[in-house]
C-alpha cells in the first residue's frame, strides 16, 4: 500500500511532535490531513477537507484517527460518496463530544454518528482517558462495529502517555497493509 495514502487524522488542537500520530508520519511516510483550524474545528468543513482527500487519494487508503479525528470519521463515513476507497480505519481515544463538558467546547460535533461503519475499523481506549469512559467507547466500537481493544490505563493515547513510537497500535495496521 502506498503510504500516503495512509491518512493521519488528529483532533482538536493537532497532534504535536511527540504524539504517536507524528511519530508514524516521519518514520513510515504517512500523511496528515490538514485541517483550516485547528482549534475552532467545524466538523463540515473537517468532513468536506476528509472527503477531498480521499477523493483525491490515487488507491485504496487507511485512515489513522485520534480523538476528534474518530467523531470525524464516523461523520465523514455516513455521508461520503468514497467509502469503497477505505481499507480500514484505526479509531484510538475517541473524544465523547456527547459529554456536556466536552459538548460546550466543540460545539456542532455533537450527537456522534452511531450508524455502523461501511468499512473494517478498529477501536482502541483506554480505562482512564478523561475526555471518554472505557464503556462509551466499547458502546461507540459496537455502534460503529468496529473491533475494540482496551488499552489498559494510559490516559487520552496522547504524547503525555508516553506511548513513543507505539509499535503495539502501529501493529493494528498490519492486516490493511497487505498486498490484496
Amino acid at each position: 500500500m502506498n503510504t500516503s495514502n495512509i491518512l493521519v487524522l488528529p483532533g482538536w488542537q493537532n497532534s504535536g511532535p511527540d504524539h504517536w500520530q507524528s511519530r508514524w508520519e516521519r518514520l513510515y511516510g504517512y500523511r496528515r490531513v490538514e485541517q483550516h483550524d485547528w482549534m475552532h474545528p467545524l466538523r463540515g468543513d473537517w468532513s468536506a477537507r476528509l472527503e477531498d482527500v480521499v477523493g483525491d487519494a490515487d488507491g485504496p487508503v487507511l485512515l489513522v484517527a485520534h480523538s476528534l479525528g474518530c467523531i470525524l470519521t464516523a461523520w465523514w463515513a455516513a455521508h461520503t460518496r468514497h467509502a469503497g476507497k477505505v481499507r480500514g480505519a484505526l479509531l484510538v481515544a475517541p473524544g465523547d463530544v456527547d459529554r456536556p463538558d466536552i459538548a460546550g467546547m466543540l460545539p456542532g460535533w455533537s450527537p456522534i454518528a452511531l450508524q455502523p461503519l461501511p468499512f473494517p475499523a478498529t477501536l482502541v481506549g483506554s480505562q482512564d482517558d478523561p475526555y471518554c469512559t472505557l464503556e462509551r467507547a466499547r458502546d461507540l466500537a459496537s455502534a460503529w462495529g468496529a473491533g475494540f481493544v482496551d488499552a489498559g490505563a494510559r490516559g487520552h493515547l496522547n504524547a503525555a502517555s508516553g506511548l513513543g513510537d507505539w509499535a503495539e497500535g502501529h501493529a493494528l495496521l498490519a492486516p490493511w497493509m497487505e498486498p490484496r
